[in-house]
């Protein structure tokens, strides 16, 4: 054999080789994509007095074990309002979805839940209404919370927590130089939205979990235990104030990694 035509062998050889190297990593990188995308995307719904960027200790844990994550920025205009938002979402999404609701997101998203893609609803320190019932009704014969002393209506009827119940009341077990961003950028939501019946309730029909905050000075403790167990939902408890995804971001993504792994 001459050299020309070894070295044409060899050339071929090494082509094909390359190929099937790339072939392979080609096949590699596709698994965790594919692997991601069997998974629902976790949908989060925020509370009264914050935005989506109160979540934003918990979305990186979640994103770190592949899952896609969107946060909804609710205008807090009304429950109308605040259920299209987190409608929108949820039907930008491929497939499956696990629907997060904190505190006044738990009255959204018992609405906006109702949706066919919706696999599992996460009740977080959270309002969750029987149908007809709005988030006012749920306070009736409990004791008033400390912190709903702490609200300040502006001239439109957008309520707001003063800087001292943000730092005593939401989030009492942060520091004051967190608490106090928190009161700078809080989503003030209008007063009316609180008196705002839902018209059908998702976790009726749909797997639940809540997780209750045992030093909750906005939510009581008893009240959140008893919606918990209205709605039929796997309890977890955790002493934490009312934002325990910020205290305990840890324990709030293990309960909502539950809620993915078996709602697949």
């Amino acid at each position: 054999m001459n050299t020309a035509r070894r070295l044409l062998i060899a050339a071929a050889a090494a082509t094909a080789f390359a190929a099937s190297l790339g072939a392979s990593s080609a096949a590699l990188a596709v698994e965790p994509a594919k692997t991601a995308a069997a998974s629902p995307t976790v949908v989060i719904v925020h509370g009264a007095f914050a935005d989506g960027s109160d979540w934003a200790k918990v979305i990186p844990l979640l994103q770190r074990e592949g899952l896609k994550v969107v946060a909804v920025q609710n205008p807090l205009s009304s429950l109308a309002d605040d259920v299209a938002a987190a409608r929108r979402a949820i039907d930008d999404q491929p497939g499956k979805v696990v629907l997060v609701g904190h505190s006044w997101g738990g009255t959204v998203i018992t609405e906006a839940g109702s949706s066919d893609k919706v696999a599992s609803l996460v009740y977080v320190a959270a309002f969750a209404p029987d149908q007809g019932q709005s988030t006012a009704d749920q306070g009736k014969g409990f004791p008033t919370p400390p912190g709903l002393t702490h609200l300040k209506a502006d001239a439109q009827g957008f309520l707001r927590l003063t800087d001292e119940g943000m730092r005593d009341h939401f989030a009492q077990d942060l520091p004051a130089s967190a608490t106090a961003v928190m009161a700078a950028t809080q989503g003030p939501i209008q007063a009316k939205a609180f008196e705002q019946p839902v018209s059908t309730t998702a976790w009726k029909g749909k797997p639940s979990w809540y997780l209750l905050t045992r030093a909750d000075h906005m939510i009581l403790p008893a009240q959140q235990a008893a919606m918990a167990k209205r709605i039929g939902a796997r309890v977890t408890e955790l002493d934490s104030s009312h934002v325990p995804q910020q205290s305990h971001p840890e324990a709030v993504a293990a309960v909502i990694l539950d809620a993915v792994r078996q709602s697949k």
